[in-house]
């Protein structure tokens, strides 16, 4: 359908949408989509300029989608060939704020995959008998650090793998820079890219009507409110000069409202031609400086996530503009206002996707939510959160690129962003920044080049939101990065999956530090304040290991035995996966199962003069280790063949002592050990005996193939990657934080799928 249609829809009688109020000739491309057909592409890429309205177009046809919102709008009354079949919902993943990585976890979890990469999901999708339903809104939006450009890793991850799956029916809202990419590798029937600045999907009646509905609920004194004529007419021109862009026309209804004087249809100077000059015509209408009225907005311009905290915009301006801006911003909200909006509020733009407003009583609030997938991560209610913090932001992305473009030194800005945030650190203490500074200071020094120098600090590590931290830091090249930064980033997978609070995520740094030979960075943690749960003794690189114990050396094989600089590797039998053990070291006579490698009972791991070791069971002819005997003369241990490494267990350091000297912890040591623990495959919770509360929670990224726990809380930890002793600090009848859940997914907590489903 082309342009010219529209009018002929209009004179057939049939009612427009009350949500978008036109778009009839995209509709029918959409509902012949939906309906499949014939000759219908299977993938349509939705596209144009920032305010052009694709969100609130996308938005107005998944009502239609969705069996629930389908009985709340006119459908006898609209043109039938706009109105998708009554078909269960499809799928809507909202990737704003997502990455690409979550994104694809929502994908997983609404279609019960079992995969987590977008080729084994697309794989698993391929082999469905029955076509699935995608609708992936607002990729424009995606990401937690606007400088990372998730955008197009969600086209080259997600989009792209989807689109060239045959059994899916794609639907996606895709920056112009993007589209062209995302169709290139597909066939021309396949894929059809609808741009709305296209006169063929052009909609002047449709943006005319808009003109008027905004207007009608302006003040009735003004006779372009009340009065229809005068409103035609005005609304004629605006649409006119706004050149089919509904956020120009938007911008221009506001400013209009708060200030009448001097405009008229006779007039189009008077009248913004696109969002920039809607800017600066408000400005100049107020008796200001256009220029300052973009320098007060650039904070937000700049904001990340959910929004700016109203106290932090003073001092970011003043940065931003090199002076004082304070008065500016106390006479100067009437400048601003017809640009901003609270953050939290569940009223996003008019022109893309935003509030129902004008046309339908304002109904459609919980469909724009749902029918986009909900709010994003983070970017929930925060206006409210955090002690009643209020959070602004602007109204729309698109006034931002137009403030970002118009400044002459974009890295310098944030530059001086970055160091007025740090400024408002009290006393460079993390746990009294705001929670603005502490997880939104990476994404600024991102965009300003300088986020190597910032990760240095082990406190920042622990206290930021990891998700937004990770996507900053894997934005910058490898080879730039320090050493603690690149710990983080290997730890972060860890972070966001366990959802962990900053005082765990200070706990799984501490020993990733240790682990990557940066002690000074696991004592300064120590230093900072967190509860910490244990502190880590040592940690050795050894592959291979495929149990742990713990034990002594008597006193005479201790004075004998000095720390060797010996190889990697070992250790000797260990908890069953899944197993509850009792004082912490492995098996013993309660279980029914004899402690291996020839070890027997000896006193307790306290005895005087004796030395507290660790042992691991480690591949014959690992450097340094000894294979041990078993009773009939073989090599084996109660059946597992290899060999034995003795570790001091205090310190850093291999034993050159015999490992059948070795003593493992008496009964009575055993039945006063104050601590147990049971682990899977992935994660280990030492509980007090007294009380049973969990006094730590440990998780790993790699499986765990053995673990021990000696009578002084000595925690030793096997996995693919090592070995690691941690000494678990808490009181043994202290009560603690409940454990935090681990999971599998690498991605934030979602919202789920937003409720439309397929």
């Amino acid at each position: 359908m082309s342009a010219s249609d529209e009018g002929i829809a209009g004179a057939s009688g049939y009612a427009p949408h009350p949500y978008i109020g036109g778009r009839t000739s995209v509709l029918r491309a959409l509902a012949a989509w939906r309906m499949r057909w014939p000759g219908a592409p299977r993938v349509i890429v939705l596209t144009g300029s920032p305010g052009s309205g694709r969100s609130r177009l996308l938005t107005g046809f998944l009502m239609m989608c969705d069996p629930r919102f389908r009985k709340q709008l006119p459908l006898d009354a609209m043109d039938p060939a706009t109105v998708p079949p009554d078909l269960p919902a499809p799928a809507v993943p909202s990737p704003e704020g997502r990455t690409a990585a979550q994104l694809l976890g929502l994908l997983a979890d609404h279609f019960g995959l079992g995969a987590a990469r977008s080729d084994d999901i697309c794989t698993e999708l391929a082999a469905r008998e029955e076509p699935v339903t995608i609708v992936v809104p607002d990729v424009d939006r995606a990401g937690p650090v606007r400088a990372a450009d998730e955008p197009a890793r969600v086209v080259r991850d997600v989009l792209k793998p989807l689109a060239a799956t045959t059994t899916v029916q794609l639907l996606a809202d895709v920056p112009r820079s993007l589209a062209t990419e995302l169709v290139a590798a597909l066939p021309s029937g396949q894929v059809r890219i609808i741009d709305l600045d296209d006169p063929e999907w052009a909609d002047p009646e449709g943006l005319v009507r808009h003109a008027e509905a905004a207007l009608t609920l302006g003040p009735p004194e003004l006779p372009f409110c009340a009065d229809p004529s005068a409103r035609r007419a005005l609304a004629e021109a605006m649409a006119e000069r706004a050149n089919g862009n509904r956020l120009t026309l938007q911008l221009a209804v506001q400013s209009l409202v708060m200030r009448p004087e001097g405009v008229g249809p006779a007039d189009p100077s008077m009248l913004p031609g696109s969002i920039g000059e809607a800017l600066d015509l408000h400005a100049r209408r107020l008796g200001a400086d256009p220029q300052t009225l973009r320098l007060m907005l650039a904070p937000l311009a700049f904001a990340e996530g959910a929004g700016l905290p109203v106290h932090l915009w003073g001092a970011l301006a003043d940065a931003v503009a090199g002076r004082d801006m304070s008065r500016d911003l106390a006479d100067g909200m009437p400048l601003a206002a017809p640009f901003l909006q609270p953050a939290g509020s569940p009223e996003r733009d008019e022109a893309d996707g935003g509030k129902a407003g004008e046309e339908n009583g304002g109904k459609t609030d919980e469909a724009t939510d749902e029918a986009t997938g909900g709010k994003a991560d983070g970017a929930t209610d925060e206006a409210t959160a955090d002690g009643g913090r209020t959070l602004l932001r602007l109204l729309h992305p698109g006034i931002a690129e137009e403030i970002r473009a118009g400044l002459p030194d974009v890295p310098g800005a944030q530059t001086r962003i970055a160091m007025a945030l740090l400024d408002a650190v009290p006393q460079q203490d993390w746990s009294r920044a705001d929670p603005y500074i502490r997880d939104h200071l990476a994404a600024h020094t991102l965009d300003a080049g300088l986020l190597p120098q910032l990760l240095t600090d082990p406190g920042l590590f622990a206290h930021a939101d990891p998700v937004a931290m990770r996507a900053a830091i894997e934005a910058v090249p490898l080879d730039r990065l320090g050493a603690p930064a690149r710990t983080y980033l290997r730890t972060a997978p860890l972070l966001t999956r366990s959802q962990a609070g900053a005082g765990l995520r200070a706990a799984f740094l501490e020993s990733a530090f240790v682990e990557d030979g940066l002690a000074p960075y696991a004592e300064a943690l120590h230093r900072l304040g967190f509860p910490l749960p244990w502190r880590t003794l040592w940690s050795v690189p050894l592959t291979g290991v495929r149990a742990v114990t713990t034990g002594t050396l008597p006193p005479a094989d201790a004075d004998g035995a000095p720390a060797a600089a010996a190889a990697p590797d070992g250790t000797t039998s260990a908890a069953e996966a899944g197993a509850e053990t009792e004082g912490g070291v492995g098996p013993g006579p309660a279980s029914g199962v004899e402690t291996g490698g020839g070890i027997r009972p000896g006193p307790a791991s306290g005895a005087p003069d004796s030395r507290p070791v660790a042992t691991f069971v480690v591949p014959e002819g690992t450097p340094g280790s000894r294979t041990v005997p078993g009773p009939d003369g073989d090599a084996s241990a109660d059946g597992v063949t290899g060999a034995l490494l003795v570790h001091d267990l205090l310190r850093p350091g291999y034993v050159d002592a015999d490992p059948a000297r070795v003593r493992p912890p008496s009964e009575e040591a055993r039945a006063a050990a104050p601590f147990a623990f049971r682990h899977d495959t992935d994660s280990l919770q030492v509980r007090a005996r007294a009380n049973r509360e969990v006094v730590a929670t440990l998780a790993s990224d790699t499986p765990i193939t053995g673990a021990a726990l000696s009578p002084d809380g000595v925690l030793v930890v096997a996995t693919a990657r090592g070995v690691t002793a941690r000494q678990i600090l808490a009181a043994p009848d202290a009560a603690t934080e409940p454990a935090q859940r681990t999971g599998a997914a690498d991605s934030a907590a979602s919202d789920g799928l937003g409720g439309h489903h397929s």
